[in-house]
């Protein structure tokens, strides 16, 4: 189902205009490919997950952000990471992303050459907050209790029940 040209303006200026907020899991970034705006809320769109399930190691760039103040530095989740694409860090704070020491970047499909594969960030949309998390194609990662906890954070979050969390955009540690 695709929305009319009302219902996407209704959306946009919803979080945009108004201050509410936005949460995206798993495949929210695999949809609307054909509406430029929804990309830029998000933040980017899907481009394939070249290693398919596997037991990936994470780490936590964004500590001091409550929906992720809880995650370990890293940690192993057996999931489906996501590659981007149209997904830039002058946009987003990243929040989690995967350790790509653990994983083959000259796999067939993988077309990131900057090894940046984030799983988790948060961005201001205008007034509005937006969290985005592609996690949740595994049972195991929905059940996850340091997963759950980020849900629940996130939400609080971008109701702007939690004051706290940065959305600054930032360059990857390290670079």
């Amino acid at each position: 189902m695709d929305l009319d040209e009302e219902q996407k303006t209704a959306l946009l200026d919803f979080i945009r205009k108004d201050g509410k907020g936005f949460l995206v899991a798993h495949s929210g970034v695999d949809t609307f490919y054909s509406w430029p705006e929804y990309g830029e809320l998000v933040g980017g769109y899907f481009d394939l997950h070249p290693w398919n399930q596997f037991q990936a190691k994470l780490v936590t760039e964004d500590p001091g952000h409550p929906a992720a103040s809880h995650f370990p530095k890293d940690f192993f989740l057996f999931d489906e990471i996501y590659q981007l694409k149209s997904y830039s860090r002058d946009r987003v704070r990243v929040l989690l992303r995967l350790d790509t020491a653990g994983v083959d970047l000259t796999k067939p499909g993988v077309h990131r050459t900057d090894g940046d594969f984030a799983v988790s960030w948060v961005r201001s949309y205008g007034s509005g907050r937006v969290f985005v998390s592609t996690l949740g194609h595994t049972v195991q990662a929905w059940e996850h209790p340091v997963v759950q906890k980020m849900w629940v954070e996130a939400a609080k979050w971008v109701m702007g029940l939690t004051k706290e969390g940065e959305a600054t955009p930032r360059p990857r540690p390290g670079n």
